[in-house]
């Protein structure tokens, strides 16, 4: 250790002060030590089943697009398009599969498409930069507007909400019960609503009784008038 100490102060100190020459493999350890970047790896898209040769949204309908040049077609196509023009495209597709008529637009399976491509949209952007705080934010308001969609739909129409998650590839999960957290102050509560539950119970129990006699007493009164009503016309000649 002394040894190494030595010949790294006279390789510093430099031949200008007297110091002895380093090797190329000493020199290099005045440097800091630089950190190792990372690769990183390609992460899948779900635009990655798009076909580059396919047009852009508004250009398939257009007949002259099949009489321009290979160049016009090439820049009309998906593989000089951007990712908000793929979105497009993508989210065209989840409607598509989803959709209860060619003129619907604007019904609960449309929008959970239209939710479901921007949030995969979202975690493919997250995965790339983690640190993305405001992205996250509403990846997560998209998922809980989603989840409410998808459990109206699982109300009221069971079968359409069946289809929506088979075709779009959703995993839902139910919602779990509603459990509360058992405090100490949660219990003194309860023992003392039972406790005054139980004292009104018992204030009103003579009350309670003299309203029950009432009652039999005047269903009593009732049957008693009823049956001498029939008893005399049983009696009256006809």
């Amino acid at each position: 250790m002394l040894a190494l100490r030595t010949v790294l102060s006279r390789c510093l100190a430099g031949p200008a002060r007297g110091g002895a020459a380093c090797s190329p493999f000493i020199q290099t350890a005045r440097w800091y030590a630089r950190p190792v970047r990372k690769r990183r790896k390609d992460i899948p898209s779900h635009l990655d089943d798009l076909p580059p040769t396919m047009l852009k949204k508004g250009y398939t309908d257009v007949p002259v697009v099949n009489s321009v040049d290979d160049v016009v077609k090439r820049l009309l196509s998906l593989e000089m398009a951007s990712q908000k023009e793929k979105m497009k495209i993508k989210t065209q597709q989840l409607v598509e599969k989803v959709r209860r008529s060619p003129n619907d637009n604007g019904s609960f399976e449309v929008q959970v498409a239209v939710l479901t491509a921007k949030i995969r949209s979202y975690e493919e952007h997250l995965q790339k930069h983690p640190k993305d705080k405001s992205n996250r934010r509403h990846m997560l308001m998209d998922i809980d507007y989603r989840k409410k969609l998808l459990g109206y739909l699982r109300r009221v129409r069971y079968d359409a909400f069946e289809n929506t998650c088979k075709q779009l590839n959703i995993q839902y999960s139910l919602p779990p019960a509603h459990r509360r957290r058992i405090t100490k102050r949660w219990l003194v509560k309860k023992a003392f609503c039972q406790r005054v539950f139980e004292e009104v119970r018992k204030l009103k129990a003579p009350e309670r009784l003299k309203q029950r006699q009432e009652w039999r007493a005047r269903a009593r009164a009732a049957r008693e008038k009823e049956a001498q009503a029939q008893a005399q016309d049983e009696g009256t000649p006809v």
